[in-house]
């Protein structure tokens, strides 16, 4: 028997688990989970002072504890990384991840206890494989290597009682023995800062591997794959690696990357698998590959609820658990997780397609997006109008960027699209209409703006010039690891440095 196989047996019980129980046993497991959550945080500084040791079920726990965004809980998150016991969860918490979910000089430091890598990153790792094997018994991936795209560390940010890196450093800092056997490259150029000398250095120590599997955002997957092609001589990536059966990828949605991905490795069983891994915690992978929706883990250190996104502003917004959602509804996510977020706004916007088990894809940020004119333009809505669109004039997009043009003196706005090209479109303008007419048809508060011109003129798109985003990137010392470009923006400060950088 292969290795594969090997462990394809031993992960069996867990595949039958999420088979089975995700579907009929939600509630419950949810319930579980916050009754663990509630327990460890009991005697914390936090769970005191919001009495969790009366704390009997959901209803008592949403009574007594607020909704939190990061600024709430930055103070306590503080004392923590200076070395400060039982504040938000039980015990000293010594790694944080740096997040990359801001776009300005003001960084996020987000706790990683023990336990929460334990029970949630490394748990949604080992789920990944065992969902990826048991829709694909014939794999032979541990046969190879994988290859894993990960961040760096930050020692500026680094106090003598925490550390702190980007999440993809933070795991693979502390991963096993046993996932280090199958990983490359080495530690010491999977965690250097420079993303321009590590993706050479991996391309040259990856090149002769029998690499079977990539991990990654793909845009930054991508740069290391276009090094790997320069360097060997190669057409594609499966001529570099014969082997090469599958992409586990998350960070940014792959519908503008997918067709570049199938041109690079054009083989008929390559296999593309969406996770939903954050630095607040891991959320969802797909346990259908036919079915672009992810599921839910719900028995992970992470206790879920929601707030429908028309409710955001209101001083009392509406929240349900899991099992109060509806499908085909827009929700902000909410955590509460093993390693002292509580009640936390992620920031992420979810729409469940399906409750047994619960399936959602992710639709955009809380403030990625474009409301300027009452159109409530959302990432979902960006993304299959690109695809309609590269698919009418033969594009490929590698990045974009949105935002409003107001109104000028004549009552004239718009949407401009700042967008970098692989493939130029047949004509630009053609690009723009086809664009414009699926934004219509996905979205009826854009189509109703957009109805005679009246009050929303024709979208206009700029042609970005090659790297431009990858410069913008840089310049914020942001360039590599999980960082990513904003892709809808109700203001116009980040495409304005975009454009002034675009000569």
């Amino acid at each position: 028997m292969n290795r594969t196989k090997l462990i394809n047996c031993f992960l069996s019980g867990r595949q039958k688990k999420i088979f089975q129980q995700y579907a009929s046993r939600a509630e419950e497991i949810q319930a579980k989970v916050l009754q663990h959550l509630i327990r460890r945080g009991t005697h914390t500084e936090w769970g005191k002072m919001h009495g969790f040791n009366k704390v009997k079920d959901y209803a008592d726990f949403a009574a007594s504890s607020p909704l939190n965004t990061y600024e709430e809980l930055k103070g306590y998150i503080d004392r923590m990384r200076h070395g400060e016991k039982d504040i938000l969860w039980p015990g000293q918490v010594r790694w944080y991840a740096k997040s990359s979910g801001t776009t300005n000089d003001k960084s996020k430091f987000i706790p990683v206890s023990r336990e929460f890598l334990r029970d949630t990153h490394y748990q949604g790792g080992t789920d990944s494989v065992a969902m990826y094997l048991a829709n694909n018994p014939q794999s032979r991936m541990f046969d190879g290597k994988a290859l894993i795209l990960g961040g760096s560390h930050s020692p500026n940010y680094n106090l003598p009682h925490s550390l702190v890196g980007d999440l993809s450093a933070v795991l693979i800092e502390n991963v096993s023995a046993f996932v280090n056997h199958f990983r490359v490259p080495s530690k010491d150029i999977a965690l250097l800062s420079d993303f321009e000398e590590k993706r050479n250095l991996i391309a040259r120590a990856t090149l002769q591997e029998n690499v079977t599997s990539l991990s990654g955002v793909p845009s930054w997957m991508m740069s290391v794959l276009d090094r790997i092609l320069e360097i060997s001589g190669k057409k594609h990536v499966s001529d570099v690696w014969p082997n090469l059966e599958v992409f586990f990828h998350g960070g940014v949605a792959f519908t503008p990357y997918r067709k570049q991905y199938q041109q690079l490795i054009p083989k008929p069983d390559m296999h593309y698998m969406e996770t939903y891994n954050a630095s607040e915690g891991f959320f969802g992978l797909q346990t259908d590959l036919g079915d672009r929706a992810m599921t839910l883990m719900i028995d992970y250190g992470v206790f879920y609820e929601f707030i429908p996104t028309e409710d955001l502003e209101k001083e009392h917004p509406r929240i349900v658990p899991l099992w109060g959602v509806e499908t085909g509804k827009n929700y902000a996510m909410v955590i509460s997780t093993s390693a002292g977020l509580w009640r936390y706004l992620i920031g992420d916007t979810v729409k469940f397609t399906g409750k047994s088990p619960y399936k959602f894809i992710l639709t955009g940020r809380t403030k990625s997006f474009i409301n300027a004119f009452g159109e409530e333009l959302i990432v979902d809505n960006a993304e299959n109008g690109l695809k309609t669109a590269c698919d009418a004039t033969g594009a490929q997009v590698r990045e974009y960027t949105a935002a409003p043009v107001y109104m000028d003196e004549k009552g004239r706005c718009r949407h401009q699209w700042l967008i970098e090209f692989v493939q130029e479109p047949d004509s630009p303008g053609h690009f723009a209409d086809v664009l414009d007419g699926a934004l219509q048809e996905l979205n009826s508060d854009y189509e109703a703006k957009r109805h005679k011109d009246i009050t929303l003129q024709h979208l206009e798109v700029i042609p970005a010039r090659s790297g431009l985003f990858d410069d913008w990137l840089k310049a914020k010392g942001k360039l590599g690891g999980q960082h990513k470009i904003p892709r809808l923006s109700n203001t116009r400060d980040i495409i304005e440095e975009l454009l002034s950088m675009n000569h």
